[in-house]
């Protein structure tokens, strides 16, 4: 197995656009890294050049210690899972799978115990004979990245797989692929726009924006710890609630003033934010740090605010309420049994040292140690 090390990789095509913008990272052996990002990012384009599908303009790709840039792609000694799967109609799946092997020249016992050994971690022995249209959805995944497995590639490289499944096999797909991951022990690079498949697959995941990696870390980093607006934003479900807001000084207390409420900053943030006082500022607070019932135990700066239920959305194990307090709207997520009714006002409460803000230019959050 090898890990995969991206150097300063460029992507410019003909007509000037730059795709993907001097990126860095690497990939370690056996890790699995989840490239997340919106649509039109450049994450597939990154993961095909990685592939030997797309040309490289500049910089360098390394597969173990060796450089592939020009390394065509069947020679990279990698294997890729496509959205559509890509599988041979015309094939039963033992074919199939055993298609690339059979190209390769693998003598045919060992071609065999490939195939049979792939269908047996995938649980479908049972399918070898069937052609492509009598599976379903969950089995043609199967079988594509049994076709992969058989390979047995130093990197596997999967492209929005699981897009074409519904929701309840995506869950049961999302664990299966970890469960192979750890059972390979190999290194794979899975490339999503859907960040809840990020936080649950990766050990470590990479955001990206137009071209660009906006952070790098495990899931539960760039969820606690978002370098910029931009990730604060993207990961988290519902998504963070932003104000533009004003840093102020109310009685020798800091404040964040959004002009239709004021809530307090944390004392011991002070010496993060008092460089800011004064200056406009983006606050930044997610849904679950909002409640509307105080906790008996309460361990956070609780600030209380009235606002108008405009939207209860109840989810079985959550609710989500949709607020305003002035001219300010935000989404909380609250407890099942929460009393709050559409049109009601409600008392609700921020968990001030779950806050972030961000510098209303660079966007880049204020640290706060």
């Amino acid at each position: 197995m090898a890990g995969v090390k991206l150097i300063d990789l460029v992507k410019r095509y003909p007509n000037g656009f730059q795709a993907v913008n001097s990126i860095n990272l690497e990939i370690y052996d056996k890790e699995f890294v989840v490239l997340v990002g919106p649509s039109g990012c450049a994450k597939s384009t990154a993961l095909r050049m990685v592939a030997g599908l797309e040309e490289i303009t500049d910089g360098q790709i390394l597969i173990g210690d060796r450089v592939v840039n020009d390394v065509a792609a069947k020679d990279r000694n990698i294997a890729m899972v496509f959205q559509n799967y890509a599988l041979y109609p015309h094939m039963d799946v033992y074919k199939n799978m055993a298609f690339a092997l059979k190209l390769m020249k693998f003598p045919k016992e060992e071609v065999d115990r490939r195939v049979r050994k792939a269908a047996d971690i995938l649980g479908i022995e049972q399918l070898l004979d069937r052609k492509p249209k009598r599976l379903s959805g969950g089995q043609r995944q199967r079988v594509a990245v049994g076709r992969a497995i058989v390979r047995e590639p130093e990197v596997f490289l999967f492209d929005e797989p699981l897009s074409n499944l519904d929701a309840k096999l995506r869950v049961t797909m999302r664990a299966e692929l970890t469960t192979l991951q750890h059972q390979l022990e190999t290194t794979m690079i899975y490339v999503t726009h859907d960040q809840v498949e990020a936080m649950t697959m990766g050990d470590r995941i990479v955001i990206m924006k137009d071209g660009h990696i906006m952070q790098v870390g495990s899931p539960l980093e760039v969820y606690n710890f978002p370098d910029n607006k931009f990730v604060a934003g993207f990961i988290g479900s519902p998504a963070m609630n932003f104000f533009s807001a004003k840093l102020v000084q109310v009685e020798g207390e800091l404040a964040i003033d959004t002009g239709s409420f004021q809530v307090k900053v944390p004392p011991d943030y002070y010496d993060a934010y008092g460089s800011y006082k004064n200056k406009e500022v983006t606050f930044g607070i997610r849904p679950e740090d909002i409640i509307d019932a105080l906790p008996v135990d309460s361990r956070g700066q609780w600030e209380k605010l009235v606002a108008t239920v405009k939207l209860v959305e109840p989810l079985g194990a959550e609710i989500i309420l949709e607020m305003k307090s002035g001219q300010q709207r935000f989404t909380a997520r609250v407890d099942p049994q929460s009393k709050s009714r559409k049109n009601e006002e409600v008392e609700v409460f921020f968990d001030m040292r779950k806050m972030h803000l961000f510098d209303s230019e660079t966007q880049k959050v204020i640290t706060r140690n």
